[in-house]
């Protein structure tokens, strides 16, 4: 039999029995489509966290309170405990490190703002000039927080986007004064809209001077510590001479963590990969029992056409070309299949970016050829039980059941 032989008896096979046919193609590409929805959904979230730290800015080092008993990082590790506070001092120490850029201190609390009878619960942030250059922020109207002395701060506030709207409506909300507990702030700026960062929706918060959030929540402790490296190269040395700086102040003691925006990073990426990695690998269990339907559709074809292959081994079709048309066969329905399976879990995945924007949910490359890999070897495997058994048909025997 030439290959074009082969081709058309395995394309007949298969037209022969539509439905037959269709069924084991829906089983391959249910299980492609998985693939390839799953490990979209999963590089999808580690793309979606990395381009969430990297949007907090470049260089970037933070010093938090409390030392963790690891040399890791973990993100169970980001709200520590500690004996002794970190302060605004530490905070001015490690700005003279000469690896260091720039540095802000950062307190966090809560408090009702209101304004002409409105009220609403917001997250205060007390913070520096420095914060909106270390952390690329951007305003949408006015200015940020003034540079001055981190003691003494002036009464002043920036809000976020939809902090604004709450309050304010269609005003205008640049001078306009905001009571918070019961301090009153003048609102100098708006912030852009810029989504979710180092745990805190910028669009939901407030921006008071350090010193003003320290007073208003009767605190000297700060939530964190922000640095920003000289360059790229020099994130080491600024992590290394910050954590040194502050063991000197507090005694030689260890109470501080320090980690790097590339650390975190590098956690993320290496905890989400291999989530992806083991959602693809349970995925894939569904193309084996796929290729275990299509053996089993094999097996019901090979019985069905027992009388056309005894014909054909009398007519001289040899061992391996009955062989061949059969994993032909089951080579066509995996392949089709694994196709169609690849257009289904690209649409899903599709419809999950259209209703999430913000969700990156693009399967990657390696997941999808091996989808489709997986699905067309699959087929093979289980296409040659079959294939041997109507290669090893006695022709008479066969012709005897006509």
């Amino acid at each position: 039999m030439r290959a074009t032989d082969i081709l058309r008896f395995a394309t007949g096979a298969a037209a022969g029995n539509p439905l037959r046919t269709l069924l084991s193609m829906l089983a391959m590409s249910i299980g492609v489509a998985a693939v390839v929805v799953l490990t979209a959904l999963g590089d999808g979230a580690r793309r979606f966290v990395i381009d969430q730290f990297s949007a907090l800015g470049t260089n970037l080092v933070i010093v938090l309170p409390g030392r963790t008993q690891t040399g890791g990082f973990s993100p169970a590790n980001v709200v520590t405990q500690t004996p002794r506070d970190l302060t605004v001092e530490d905070a001015r120490a490690v700005l003279r490190a000469p690896a260091v850029a720039r540095v802000t201190p950062v307190s966090v609390g809560n408090a009702e703002l209101t304004v002409g009878g409105k009220l609403r619960a917001t997250v205060i942030v007390g913070a520096t000039a420095e914060y909106m250059d270390i952390r690329r922020l951007e305003l949408a109207q006015g200015s940020f927080l003034p540079e001055e002395d981190w003691s003494h701060g002036s009464p002043v506030m920036v809000i976020g986007g939809k902090v604004r709207r709450e309050l304010f409506g269609a005003e205008p909300a640049v001078g306009r004064l905001v009571r918070a507990g019961d301090r009153r702030f003048r609102v100098i700026g708006v912030l852009a809209t810029s989504g979710v960062g180092l745990g805190m929706n910028t669009d939901e918060i407030a921006f008071v001077p350090v010193s003003i959030a320290q007073q208003m929540f009767n605190t000297n402790t700060l939530f964190r510590i922000l640095v920003e490296a000289r360059h790229r190269d020099a994130i080491g040395a600024a992590k290394s001479q910050a954590a040194a700086i502050i063991r000197a102040r507090h005694e030689g003691e260890e109470d501080v963590t320090v980690i790097t925006q590339d650390a975190v990073l590098a956690t993320f990426d290496r905890v989400l990969g291999t989530l992806t990695v083991g959602v693809a690998g349970i995925a894939a269990i569904s193309l084996a029992v796929a290729g275990i339907l299509v053996m089993n559709v094999m097996l019901v074809s090979v019985t069905q056409r027992t009388p056309e292959i005894g014909l054909l081994k009398a007519l001289g079709a040899t061992q391996r070309a009955i062989r061949a048309a059969f994993l032909t066969e089951a080579a066509l329905l995996s392949a089709f299949g694994g196709l169609i399976g690849f257009a289904l879990g690209h649409a899903g995945a599709w419809v999950i970016r259209t209703l999430y924007p913000a969700f990156p949910a693009y399967p990657p490359d390696w997941a999808v050829l091996a989808g489709l890999g997986t699905a067309f070897a699959t087929g093979l495997v289980f296409g040659v039980m079959p294939a041997r058994r109507a290669a090893r048909l006695d022709p008479v025997l066969a012709l005897a059941k006509r």
